[in-house]
């Protein structure tokens, strides 16, 4: 199983802090808001390698920062050729483009990268979480479907600014719908997923067949429709950084708990 990090935006909301620095790499604590999530996700036995897609303007830092990296798993970086938030691929695009192979540089050579044949975990790159990824791989395992994570949010006003499933007895989804004006339930969907390899073609073909390209959501609203998928309900917390007060808070809360 392959770890794909989404991690070529700009984060615009952040200001001057990140108008020369990728979000995922600023500090909380001693560690960084990736290095987080790292520590977490190379201690899992599936996966066999990190696969960081990233913007140009921001490559070289995140190579920097992959040299000086002591995980168990090999650190691929890879570069989408966008320099500005007005040219950005997208989400979607930026994860084909490391799935579908390039020519990359990786954390101790230049690699020529084939297309990835592989399960994969897919994650977004500005969050904290109080739970471990284990979880979500051993849920897909007992599953054996492509699976999304999902919690419960009371607010009308959240649900409505992201995604939101019905979700049957089973955790079998029965249906997603984006930013939705009248929430059908109060399952929301954060930026996670494992994608099965038998499901790989279907999201190859995703864009050219109208799939979104803006948010990961885009994706895993076009998979619900066109295969069978299940949703892990989040078994602790997450804390979402998404704007300059949040970042704040982050460091406040949890930058001395390393």
């Amino acid at each position: 199983m392959k770890n794909i990090v989404i991690a070529a935006g700009y984060a615009t909301r952040l200001g001057e802090l990140t108008k020369n620095f990728p979000k995922p790499l600023l500090k909380i604590g001693e560690s960084t808001i990736l290095g987080r999530m790292l520590d977490d996700i190379d201690r899992i036995p599936d996966i066999d390698e990190h696969i960081i897609i990233t913007n140009h303007k921001f490559a070289a830092i995140f190579q920097q920062w992959a040299e000086k990296q002591s995980y168990s798993k090999p650190i691929t970086i890879i570069d989408d050729g966008t320099e500005t938030n007005d040219t950005r691929l997208g989400a979607v695009c930026d994860l084909l483009l490391a799935i579908n192979g390039d020519s990359q540089t990786d954390n101790r050579k230049s690699v020529n990268r084939n297309s990835i044949d592989d399960d994969l975990l897919v994650v977004a790159a500005d969050n904290l979480l109080f739970f471990s990824f284990q979880e979500f791989v051993d849920f897909a395992k007992a599953k054996q479907t492509s699976c999304i994570m999902c919690h419960e949010q009371p607010s009308i006003e959240k649900l409505q600014r992201t995604g939101v499933v019905e979700l049957d007895a089973n955790n079998r989804v029965l249906g997603m719908e984006e930013k939705p004006q009248v929430p059908k339930s109060h399952w929301a969907v954060p930026p996670f997923y494992i994608y099965l390899k038998k499901d790989l073609d279907l999201v190859r073909h995703a864009v050219e067949n109208g799939c979104g390209k803006d948010a990961p959501g885009n994706l895993a609203h076009y998979m619900v429709d066109h295969t069978v998928m299940h949703a892990w309900p989040m078994s602790a917390g997450r804390f979402d950084i998404g704007s300059l007060d949040t970042y704040y808070e982050a460091q406040r809360l949890y930058g001395s708990k390393d």
